[in-house]
């Protein structure tokens, strides 16, 4: 069984992201095929990228760095559950994100999104990012709206429609990561 990450994307104050992060989370444990766990990137301190050496080379010399990648490691998949910032992703999540190399790299990823144009635009950004990683971003992707599925633009109350588009994506990511993690096994 491949494990999966759902990633909270932002630290901002009055966030979104860890109700989104817990719906999705909700969904997910309904199913068998997987193994599903939050991780909010808030909980682990990363300071704006201080490792002198490139991540690439993951010789890391942090400690929290080195927390933060024991636990990306630990994973076959992500969900990437991001805001949309000025037609782009957190600076938070990129930080986190920019921290690692190795520990992404033949892995699956998906996108649960929110934002006035459904986080449509942090999404096209992030999978530019995970092309680099070497991560296999999955086509399916959840776009939510501050219009119309968070009620006074504050508290997340999704349409129905949107959880056959989590199990959607779901079902691309483990069959994508459950494909990569023999290239990782050999």
């Amino acid at each position: 069984m491949i494990k999966i990450a759902i990633i909270i994307g932002s630290t901002r104050p009055g966030r979104k992201a860890d109700s989104v992060a817990r719906w999705v989370h909700e969904i997910a444990t309904k199913r068998s095929d997987a193994a599903f766990e939050i991780v909010d990137i808030k909980d682990y301190n990363l300071p704006l990228l201080d490792e002198p050496v490139p991540p690439s080379q993951g010789k890391y010399s942090q400690p929290h760095t080195k927390t933060w990648a024991a636990k990306i490691a630990a994973f076959d998949a992500y969900v990437f559950v991001t805001p949309e910032y000025n037609h782009g992703i957190s600076g938070a999540l990129k930080n986190a994100i920019d921290y690692l190399y190795q520990e992404w790299n033949n892995k699956a990823a998906g996108f649960v999104s929110y934002g006035s144009a459904g986080g449509t635009r942090a999404v096209e950004s992030l999978r530019l990012v995970m092309g680099e990683l070497q991560v296999a971003d999955v086509r399916a992707q959840v776009m939510l709206s501050l219009f119309t599925d968070f009620e006074n633009f504050t508290t997340f109350k999704p349409a129905p429609m949107h959880e056959k588009s989590v199990n959607a994506m779901l079902d691309q990511m483990i069959a994508w990561g459950g494909a990569l993690k023999t290239l990782r096994n050999k």
